[in-house]
């Protein structure tokens, strides 16, 4: 997601009033834009271009005749449920917060999205005037059909019993059928909406001081010669000339990259535009990108590419050769390389160094354990987390004091995606990593909330799949990387604290496959033992997901892109564990894991019920043995103790 005039300035300056005449007075066709709504849920407008209609009521917290209407408003949505015409609520009231809008839509009994236009900039483009007014929008053309009341019973501080005219009903009938709407325009009444920037001189926003320097901070990490952007941010040129797709792209929410709700959490190296930012960058370009005076930052800049940032590592990892298309998909790839260390060592830091950084889009890197190489699975599953490489995040500088030990024997693993960008390419990236001369005093571990249970109904268009993670000891959590492909569509983590509470520390209601983040948490947050971490994520199966492979099938777990998977990584230090006093049990954490997906009541135990056809068979005859409390379930701890024995006995296949 985003990402002194001269006559030619002056012309450019008309030729966006012309281009972007959506956003001004008359505002006749709809933009595309994506925006929350009062729940922390994305909308893409767009998205619903097989609707037969599309209507949209403005919103605002304490206007009466917005209030007044809701019955009315309902009764509408009632009337053409079984068509499909989708409704909305737009909110882009200067003085309403989400939590106000939210508590507004409680206590009215406001059931359809209210989306919340923080910017204002969406309001301002669709020329919003009051409260109130009702927008049906023909998704065919992406014209407002009509826009006035919803129909002539409310006055103001007045009412009919009834309405004698039904303007917005007889307006999506006339959609729907292919007919012109007989009035397309009529004057709502409401509360007046202040646009507090509407007015303002836009033109005189600063490209040298202002725009440019954002676009710097922001952007130019990958829209740089040789970088993942495809085009660069070298001068004003070149962002003039991109200007009308910047604007798409911000109001879209496809630029800049970063995809976690701003309302929940603080992250690092956080790439998102404020809302200020968002403000002056399409207002800039709105007002026709004019180029003012002072020097250009962005002519002056040089990326330069450092070999190693963190300075020459302790050891290099080679990967494969890769040739890589010119265009189409490229299946992720899954390099094994042997360990070369024939003595253990504790990494502290490790760094990517991308081989060709126009393609290589994300890249995930770890070790496991002589045990687990022999099992030669291409999963992308690591014992041991090193780094999720993403452009802008090149290094994984690990907690201070706190390393991951890596032991002789076993493999360095890797995920590489690569994304094709018009020419044929061989890329050969490396890993650096950087070791702790001394032991730490603590460990910093990574483990997955997954679920490979998953099933995905082919054409649902919002499934919802679920597990979590106990933890036993306190803990804080230092990142978390949500994870799933081309059907996931949002995902969200939230801690269930011992006394019941619950916390939502990361949404990402847009998630995009393209886009592997690492969202690391710039205060750890801090868990008790007993308490979860509980992973969601939702699903679009449908045929208006644009990314779906095929949505007439019903989708599995799976490593490939064509199927699906809920995997929700985690770093974490446990806060009274040592590296000379070790507590974590991997055997538990892994039997802590299966209880997380296949607990689908979130009793904390496993019913008889619950287990899978496999599970039963195997249980047979220990399930009520395990059951040592007698409440009809196995919790974490019995099922560990069954898996301990199983061991004992040399049964074959782990928990």
């Amino acid at each position: 997601m985003v990402r002194s005039l001269t006559q030619s300035t002056a012309l450019a300056t008309l030729f966006f009033g012309l281009l972007l005449s959506a956003g001004t007075a008359n505002a006749t066709r709809v933009d595309n834009f994506v925006l929350l709504d009062h729940k922390g849920d994305a909308h893409d407008l767009y998205y619903h271009r097989n609707a037969p209609a599309i209507v949209i009521m403005i919103q605002g917290n304490g206007c009466p005749i917005v209030r007044n209407a809701l019955t009315d408003y309902k009764a509408l949505r009632e009337d053409f449920a079984d068509n499909g015409t989708q409704f909305f609520m737009l909110n882009s009231n200067l003085q309403d917060r989400r939590e106000t809008i939210a508590a507004e839509a409680e206590k009215y009994g406001i059931d359809v999205p209210i989306l919340h236009d923080e910017t204002q900039l969406i309001g301002e483009s669709l020329n919003l005037i009051r409260t109130g007014e009702i927008l049906v929008i023909d998704p065919k053309t992406w014209e407002i059909a009509y826009r006035g009341p919803i129909n002539d019973r409310q006055a103001y501080e007045r009412q009919k019993q009834q309405a004698s005219q039904h303007f917005a009903a007889d307006a999506i009938r006339a959609v729907v059928a292919g007919e012109p709407v007989a009035v397309a325009e009529r004057d709502a009444i409401g509360c007046l909406i202040n646009f507090a920037q509407k007015n303002q001189a836009h033109d005189k926003i600063s490209y040298s001081e202002t725009i440019a320097p954002m676009l710097q901070e922001k952007c130019v990490v990958c829209h740089t010669d040789g970088g993942l952007g495809p085009w660069a941010m070298s001068d004003y040129t070149m962002v003039r000339g991109f200007a009308p797709m910047i604007r798409e792209v911000v109001r879209t929410k496809r630029m800049p990259p970063w995809h976690a709700d701003p309302h929940i959490g603080v992250f690092k190296d956080d790439k998102s535009l404020s809302i200020e930012q968002k403000q002056n960058l399409v207002h800039w370009i709105e007002a026709g990108a004019p180029r003012g005076d002072g020097p250009d930052p962005l002519a002056e800049v040089k990326i330069a590419q450092v070999e190693w940032p963190l300075g020459e590592p302790d050891l290099v990892l080679d990967m494969p050769e890769y040739k890589i298309p010119a265009s189409g998909v490229v299946e992720y790839k899954y390099p094994r390389l042997e360990n070369p260390l024939d003595v253990g060592v504790w990494v502290r830091a490790a760094t990517v160094q991308p081989g060709d950084r126009e393609v290589v889009h994300h890249i995930l890197a770890g070790s496991i354990d002589a045990d687990t190489s022999k099992q030669k699975r291409d999963s992308g599953v690591f014992d041991n987390y090193l780094i999720g490489y993403a452009p802008g995040n090149e290094s994984n500088v690990f907690p201070e004091e706190t390393g991951v030990y890596i032991a002789p024997g076993g493999e360095f693993t890797f995920q590489l995606h690569y994304t094709p960008v018009g020419r044929e390419t061989i890329d050969r990236s490396k890993i650096g990593l950087y070791f702790h001369t001394e032991k730490p005093e603590n460990f910093y571990r990574q483990d997955v909330v997954l679920n490979p249970t998953i099933y995905i109904p082919a054409n649902e268009a919002r499934h919802e799949e679920v597990s979590y993670y106990e933890f036993n000891h306190p803990a804080e959590i230092h990142d978390l990387v949500p994870h799933s492909h081309y059907r996931g569509v949002a995902s969200k983590f939230e801690i269930v604290h011992p006394d019941g509470r619950k916390e939502t520390i990361l949404s990402v209601p847009n998630y995009d496959f393209n886009w592997q983040r690492t969202y690391e948490f710039v205060e750890p947050k801090r868990v008790e033992a007993g308490a979860r971490l509980v992973h969601t994520t939702w699903y679009d199966n449908s045929a208006n997901n644009p990314g779906n492979p095929d949505p007439n099938r019903n989708v599995p777990w799976g490593q490939q892109s064509w199927d699906e998977m809920l995997y929700g990584a985690f770093s974490y230090t446990y806060v009274n564990e040592t590296t000379e006093a070790p507590l974590h049990d991997k055997a538990l954490a892994d039997t802590t894991q299966m209880v997380g997906f296949m607990d689908k009541n979130f009793d904390g135990k496993l019913t008889w019920e619950e287990l899978s056809g496999r599970w039963r068979k195997r249980l047979a005859s220990n399930f009520k043995r395990a059951d040592a409390n007698g409440d009809g379930g196995l919790s974490i701890k019995e099922m560990h103790r069954l898996q301990q024995m199983r061991e004992r006995q040399g049964a074959t296949g782990a928990l």
